[in-house]
């Protein structure tokens, strides 16, 4: 990870997080597991991200899925895990300084990549994404985590990510499918239900944002969140890429998880650090330089 990139996209990454990401956002992530960096980005780096989604569009993995029902006016695209294969996003992961945020707000010595997530909501797209965790359809285990959801387009209150503050300090909650509601991941009754957080939404202190380009929405892997569908002629473009830190271990599943990373389990054993070229090592552990280093 460098300064420095090829093109000249040079920016001062600790001069910038400085400006963007006080102490009271590190320490309101460690409270509520959900911040937003307001234009942590610059121009250029958005401009080089809506490029690399649209070229994803243009051209999706065998791992895109459409995710919004047959009926709905709309669309709801994802795809997963194509850091290697589209160089816009390659160059994203290691020439901005998300990496340097996620040391931060993790309090961890290293960062290592996890996997990146477009999801793009077309104009007039009703399917919300339900309130659930993160955590538990991926195949690790561990509390040093940070998901970043960064759109490249302007997205309303209403259509925002939205969390439940304090929720990323348990416990863990069945995950369920998005579309029939069923438990294909955890055996049914072996984890605690989602509460019913549309029922009484003024019961849950719920926290979200209305977001620009260049602002990056980042959040613990089970801290509860959901997002609403699209509205208006205006799409929902958005980068979701997460990083690990230090205590982060492989936790292979009997079942597929979301992602899936076919033959992992064969080469990392349960409990082994995630020391694969899968999950490059963007910070390799050196002391912080913009937080004190965890003790």
């Amino acid at each position: 990870m460098s300064d420095v990139s090829s093109d000249g996209l040079q920016q001062p990454w600790q001069a910038r997080l400085r400006e963007r990401l006080s102490d009271q956002q590190v320490a309101d992530f460690a409270r509520d597991g959900a911040i937003c960096i307001k234009q942590l980005l610059t121009p250029q780096e958005v401009a080089l991200l809506r490029e690399g989604i649209d070229a994803n569009l243009a051209a999706p993995s065998p791992r895109a899925k459409v995710a919004s029902r047959p009926d709905d006016p709309g669309r709801f695209f994802e795809d997963f895990c194509n850091w290697q294969d589209i160089p816009q996003f390659g160059r994203f992961v290691h020439e901005t300084p998300l990496a340097l945020a996620a040391q931060r707000l993790m309090q961890s010595h290293t960062v290592r990549l996890y996997h990146d997530h477009v999801l793009v909501k077309e104009p007039g797209t009703r399917q919300k994404t339900p309130w659930h965790q993160d955590q538990p359809y991926y195949n690790i285990d561990g509390k040093q985590n940070v998901s970043m959801w960064i759109p490249v387009d302007p997205v309303s209150r209403a259509a925002t990510l939205e969390f439940v503050a304090g929720s990323h300090k348990g416990p863990w909650l069945m995950p369920r499918t998005f579309m029939d509601n069923q438990a294909k991941w955890f055996p049914e009754g072996s984890l605690q239900d989602l509460p019913n957080v549309e029922a009484d939404r003024a019961a849950f202190p719920i926290v979200g944002w209305e977001i620009e380009p260049g602002d990056v929405v980042c959040f613990h892997m089970l801290t509860l969140h959901a997002a609403g569908g699209v509205e208006g002629t205006h799409r929902r473009r958005v980068f979701s890429v997460r990083f690990l830190g230090d205590d982060t271990r492989h936790a292979p599943r009997a079942w597929k998880t979301s992602p899936e990373f076919p033959g992992l389990a064969d080469v990392l054993p349960a409990g082994a650090e995630m020391d694969h070229p899968l999950f490059p090592l963007l910070v390799p552990g050196a002391a912080q330089t913009t937080a004190e280093t965890p003790s």
